[in-house]
């Protein structure tokens, strides 16, 4: 994100609060008062599970293999950077953030801390000159005037910041939180100390990727492919288990039955018998390229599930 900051500003501060619209009709009509051009009106423009906390949109599955939990949907847990909006780069002027472009305003120029817009109508001027409209103190908190200039100011006419777009084109996708599941599972029984036990996520592009979207402004297009490149267990118990597949569902019945799972397990097994709370983490890479050549970088992202429980028992050694 564009960071910016600047020195003072001009005198005549308007009172806090006046709408942007009366704020360019003050400054078109302050403008023809000093050049004496014919009055014109302003143009318009127009500026079974639990969830973690905070959180309302996690999915687990529940104790039969395959039954999705609730549909859950975008954002959930996570960087906070991702899903955001905006599609104009952000400027910041005394501590707050506020558009580098304006379609009422115009430019905002980073030195002075004031927008910039070329007046229209545009009143005669001498060669080389140019009447723009000055607003000032980040916009409409300040001071505006008509000012003649050489040229336009610096940043006027800057292009879009391409990570903004990235994250507007972030915004139009849903990258989902893990719907999981475990084996033991409650509903066949509780499972031992020292046993196997799988982890497993639905598949799905919007819970795993890949995704792709974009975004454009002002001649500029910003591209993005987002995919999950690992999943962190927390089995509950302090112990965390990193993959890099989403898993493979057990199957009582099937050729690996009672071993460890190919691609996504606990192998060790608890150490003593309890009820455990395990969860998920997807860890998302965003990529995004604003063409040959051009900027391009990483948005983090990570989505949260729900817990699921696991229930382990001491084996049972009966003697006679």
């Amino acid at each position: 994100m564009l960071t910016w900051g600047g020195g003072g500003v001009p005198a005549r501060p308007i009172e806090a609060g006046t709408p942007r619209r009366l704020l360019a009709a003050a400054g078109l009509t302050l403008l023809l008062a000093l050049t004496g051009a014919p009055a014109s009106a302003a143009g318009p423009g127009d500026p079974g599970a639990e969830c973690p906390p905070g959180q309302t949109d996690c999915n687990v599955w529940d104790d039969d293999p395959g039954v999705p939990g609730g549909p859950g949907g975008p954002g959930g847990g996570g960087d906070t950077g991702g899903g955001g909006s905006g599609g104009t780069a952000k400027c910041r002027w005394n501590g707050r953030v506020i558009p580098c472009y304006d379609d009422i305003l115009g430019w905002f120029n980073t030195g002075d801390g004031c927008y910039y817009k070329v007046a229209e109508p545009q009143p005669p001027a001498p060669d080389g000159k140019q009447w723009y409209v000055q607003t000032c103190n980040g916009g409409d908190l300040g001071a505006q005037t008509v000012v003649l200039r050489d040229g336009p100011p610096p940043g006027y006419g800057a292009p879009p910041d391409p990570e903004e777009l990235a994250r507007r084109a972030l915004a139009s996708i849903s990258l989902l939180p893990p719907r999981i599941a475990v084996a033991p599972r409650r509903s066949k029984g509780p499972g031992l100390v020292g046993l196997p036990v799988w982890m497993w996520a639905g598949g799905g592009a919007s819970y795993f990727g890949p995704l792709s979207a974009s975004a454009s402004d002002r001649g500029l297009t910003v591209r993005l492919t987002a995919r999950v490149d690992r999943i962190v267990w927390n089995m509950g118990d302090g112990t965390r288990v990193t993959c890099t597949r989403p898993g493979t569902p057990y199957q009582a019945d099937g050729p690996r039955a009672g071993l460890t799972s190919p691609d996504c397990g606990y192998d060790q097994g608890y150490r003593r018998a309890d009820t455990y709370q395990v969860s998920a983490t997807t860890y998302w890479t965003v990529h995004w390229e604003a063409g040959d050549g051009d900027p391009s970088g990483d948005i983090p992202q990570q989505r949260n599930s729900g817990t699921v429980p696991v229930e382990i028992d001491e084996l049972q050694v009966v003697t006679r």
